[in-house]
């Protein structure tokens, strides 16, 4: 079991093993869950994919995904003649 210390600011140092072994970085957001027995669950705040909706402005007609599809198939296959020799 790993142990950490809290400072007089109430920050907790979580141990460089815990770090790694979760791919924890500096800066990572965590929440803190308290569980019906008392103990207290801290889990990394990952991303939800769905909160990047609307981050990128497009002001052009609507795309429909067999245009998207066909449009990444001509750009690999573009590509692909660019490579052969």
């Amino acid at each position: 079991m790993s142990t950490g210390t809290m400072t007089s600011k109430g920050q907790l140092t979580l141990p460089a093993n815990l770090r790694q072994k979760f791919g924890l970085e500096a800066g990572v957001k965590v929440s803190f869950e308290e569980l019906a027995d008392g103990r207290i669950a801290i889990r990394p705040k990952r991303l939800d994919i769905r909160t990047l909706r609307g981050i990128v402005k497009y002001a052009g007609p609507a795309v429909s995904i067999e245009d998207m599809t066909r449009a990444v198939a001509d750009a690999a296959a573009l590509r692909f003649k660019r490579s052969a020799p």
